[in-house]
């Protein structure tokens, strides 16, 4: 009796052993088929660091708005399950860094959490382009501001989270970079705003990315040679929105080599009709899949932030939540793996 039972054991264990093994060559065979279905090379040689997808025109252009709505906390819960799904590791929020803003903001943040999500502060001061009505703010305003903000406010970050304390910064209503001088006092800001960010995050001991300052490709070009982009972290972030694939894929190469460092897209999308025109879902998918095949094979390009999930002309989503045929060409690359992949049609 005893070696019937082993019998029986060493059977099922040999059966075990072969379901295993079909099992996986069967899910080897699955994704490479899927892989072929969207043109997808299964050579991968590097990672998007940052997939993100920007919440901008909820977060911020609706803060004040919404401060006060908690059934509002059901809109931002179904944007952050959406981003979460499409495969994003960073969700973008845009909400106000002043006091008045912060009970919205840590609402974004908490739903951010619950969906596994990493977040990229990418808000500001209102002060600094007039948002709200609050009144102007100058540089060093600006700098006391950013260490105040990230010393109150150390529980609401997390490790590995990315705070850029102004974005697009070029636009403040005191900012002037199209002359030498003024070109040269907007560098020395960032730097020295840089500093204070990565000071104030040691002090709370968190380890948070900071700087990430977006801009557009003009002063990109303009403002990011080697030495500045060394003191910024190595990263020059673009705020860029082209006609082209060939011409977004183009300037993130001409960037990289002359910056030296490694290029992120801190908003790009389509459509955007002085730019692009009007687009219909499927020509707005077909323009995303030939950029975000192309823009895979730069090893530069560490990570990007489509602009945006909901609300505007490049929404992947429209307002009552239905996905475009966008969200499954972003999702495909997002999941597969936000990785270097190999158009085999390109």
């Amino acid at each position: 009796m005893k070696f019937v039972n082993k019998y029986r054991i060493v059977l099922y264990m040999i059966f075990i052993f072969v379901f295993v093994f079909i099992l996986i060559n069967s899910m080897d065979h699955i994704i490479s088929n899927y892989q072929k279905s969207i043109n997808l090379d299964s050579e991968i040689s590097h990672k998007w660091k940052i997939r993100s997808i920007d919440t901008m025109k909820y977060s911020r252009d609706l803060a004040r708005l919404k401060l006060g709505d908690d059934s509002f906390d059901m809109v931002i819960d179904q944007q952050m399950a959406e981003i979460e799904d499409a495969g994003a590791n960073y969700v973008a929020i845009g909400t106000p860094y002043d006091e008045e803003f912060l009970p919205l903001l840590k609402r974004w943040v908490d739903s951010a959490r619950k969906h596994n999500l990493k977040v990229w502060f990418r808000g500001n001061f209102s002060g600094w382009e007039g948002w709200f009505e609050y009144d102007p703010i100058d540089m060093e305003t600006h700098k006391s501001l950013t260490r105040e903000f990230i010393t109150k406010n150390a529980d609401l970050f997390v490790d590995g989270d990315i705070f850029t304390s102004c974005p697009e910064c070029e636009n403040g209503v005191n900012t002037d970079w199209h002359t030498a001088e003024g070109l040269e006092a907007h560098r020395n800001f960032l730097i020295e705003e840089h500093e204070v960010a990565v000071e104030e995050f040691e002090n709370v001991d968190k380890n948070v990315e900071s700087g990430y300052y977006s801009m557009n490709g003009d002063l990109a070009r303009a403002l990011m040679d080697r030495f500045t982009t060394k003191a910024l972290g190595g990263y020059v972030v673009i705020d860029h929105y082209v006609e082209s694939p060939d011409k977004l894929a183009s300037d993130i190469e001409e960037i990289a080599e002359k910056s030296g460092g490694k290029v992120i897209l801190g908003e790009f999308g389509v459509p955007i009709p002085d730019i692009h025109g009007k687009m219909t879902e499927e020509e707005q998918d077909e323009w995303l899949k030939e950029a975000l095949s192309k823009i895979s094979q730069i090893s530069d390009l560490v990570g990007l932030n489509y602009w945006v999930g909901t609300g505007g002309s490049t929404a992947l989503w429209t307002d009552d939540g239905r996905p475009k045929e966008a969200v499954k060409t972003l999702r495909n690359f997002y999941r597969f793996l936000g990785l270097k992949v190999l158009n085999k049609n390109s």
